[in-house]
Formats: C-alpha cells, structure tokens, sequence
C-alpha cells in the first residue's frame, strides 16, 4: 500500500488538504457563475517561506447525463466549442447554478433543456475534478434510462441554438472514444464509466 508524509498505510486515493493562502485578488468577476482569481500560497509549515501564485478559475460545479434508450443508443449532442475550435461531440451537460441544488436534480433539468427528455431510472457514476491545476471544477456523472420525449421548457441561444442531436449505438460511440474521434473528455470519462460498471455495452448487450 502507499505510504503517506507520516508513515501510515492507506489506500489510493485522493485527500483533503489546504494550503495556506496568505492574500488574493480577483482577475475576472461579474454575474456570471465563474470567476477567475489570484492566490498568493506557501507550503504548509514554512510561516516565514516564500510565497507562490496560483490562478483558480471558480466554478459551481456541473453535471454530465449519458441517456441510453432501450436499443441501447445514446443521445449525443454535436456542439460548437470556440475554445476548441471544434464541434465536438458531447453529452447533455450543464452548471449547478443554485446552491444546494442537488445534481441529480441538475442532471433532470438539464435532459431534458438540452435534449427534450425524461428519464425514470437513473444511475450515478460518480464525481471527477476536470482540471484541478486550474479549476475547481467538479462534475457528477449520471447514466439516465426509461426515456420519453418531453416539451423544452427553454428556447436555446448562441452556441446551443446551433446545437445537433443525434442517437448513436453505444458500441460507435465507445469506439469513438477509444479511437480519438471523440475527444470531449466528460463524454469519455462517462462511456468510459458506464462501460466498466456494466451500465452500457457488453452487460447489456451493446457491445
């Protein structure tokens, strides 16, 4: 097993620490739900030791839902992404806007905003920080099933006005994943998932 600073056994995994942040400072900050800020820290221990900076992007947190019909089929979006520079094929997704919202209940809003459905049976995959040298971001993964189509209750703008739908056998889109072609790390990481834990695929009959 690992051994950790003092000596003592553990499994593998991560674990709560917080270093000492001795100012900060806000780079960008509006109405909008993230906000990009400037952390002086210095190592834990080390009162009179150097300081170093770290920018942190906020963020609320966010939600990602792999909806799987009864032909096992995903629903995948195909979206503009201008920091990418690439429509990207991805999965209906969206922020934690309200605090204390529970993801599953983001994950039901956002189905069914994005992809005009709803599901009866839902799975959680579990939790991963996308980018932790940069942001504090951390998204819930959830696989939805018992699909019906239902009314938007939103009109899409900018980007999601633009947006494509389209219904992919989960063994193509597995193989998109594993051969590079689909490159939107949340909708790797929860085919990816999905498949391990026998929610999609060779378990059911996907692949």
């Amino acid at each position: 097993m690992p051994t950790d600073p003092h000596g003592a056994t553990s499994p593998l995994g991560d674990r709560e620490e917080t270093w000492p942040v001795v100012a900060t400072r806000d780079l960008h900050r509006d109405d909008w739900v993230v906000a990009l800020r400037r952390d002086e820290i210095r190592l834990p221990g080390s009162e009179e030791g150097p300081t170093f900076g770290r920018v942190v992007l906020e963020h609320p947190g966010a939600v990602v839902v792999l909806a799987v019909d009864d032909e096992e089929r995903v629903l995948v979006l195909l979206q503009y992404r201008h920091p990418g520079r690439h429509r990207f094929v991805e999965l209906p997704a969206g922020l934690i806007d309200k605090v204390g919202e529970a993801p599953v209940e983001v994950a039901r809003r956002e189905l069914r905003e994005e992809a005009a459905l709803e599901a009866t049976d839902w799975a959680d995959l579990g939790t991963a920080y996308s980018s932790p040298g940069i942001s504090d971001e951390l998204i819930h993964y959830f696989v939805a099933r018992g699909l019906t189509e239902v009314d938007r209750d939103f009109e899409p703008d900018h980007e999601e006005a633009d947006m494509e739908a389209r219904w992919v056998p989960f063994a193509e889109l597995y193989d998109a994943v594993l051969t590079g072609r689909a490159r939107d790390a949340p909708l790797a990481l929860a085919v990816l998932l999905a498949h391990a834990r026998g929610l999609a695929g060779d378990a059911r009959g996907g692949r």
